[in-house]
């Protein structure tokens, strides 16, 4: 009997020794810098991503599906009084509010792509359908040369 209480012991120890590294790895990883935040983004500025589109249902209308497009870039951080929009690092995705039909013409035909806009209005999401962190309002498209 005090054979296997010996041998369990020695397991139990053994594990232990195996263990204690991991261990103290992972709380090493706990201890990381926290990320910076982005760089800031006033009006007037050029901000470049990926555009996607989405297909989202109009809650003020009939339910009907319209196109939204969103910008994917860096972090960015707003003018006050929106600041980092409650993220650590600034909002990644900005979502392009259009206002004619000639504006989502141009950018359904851009979808996929890296496009560049300048910024006029920007603010954080504030509505709860909103699927990007940051809103631009007044923007226009910059063409690549």
């Amino acid at each position: 009997m005090t054979k296997l209480f010996a041998t369990r012991l020695a397991l139990v120890a053994t594990m232990m020794l195996l263990a204690n590294p991991a261990i103290s790895a992972q709380q090493d990883d706990g201890a990381l810098p926290a990320p910076k935040p982005g760089k800031p983004i006033n009006a007037g500025e050029v901000l470049s991503g990926e555009l996607n589109a989405m297909k989202v249902r109009d809650a003020k209308n009939t339910g009907k599906r319209i196109a939204m497009y969103q910008i994917t870039s860096e972090p960015r951080r707003l003018p006050a009084p929106n600041g980092l929009c409650n993220l650590e690092t600034g909002p990644e995705t900005f979502q392009l509010v259009t206002s004619s039909d000639a504006q989502a013409t141009q950018l359904k035909a851009l979808v996929g792509k890296e496009i560049s806009v300048k910024v006029d209005e920007i603010a954080c999401a504030s509505d709860p359908g909103q699927m990007s962190e940051a809103v631009i309002t007044k923007w226009s498209l910059i063409k690549k040369q």
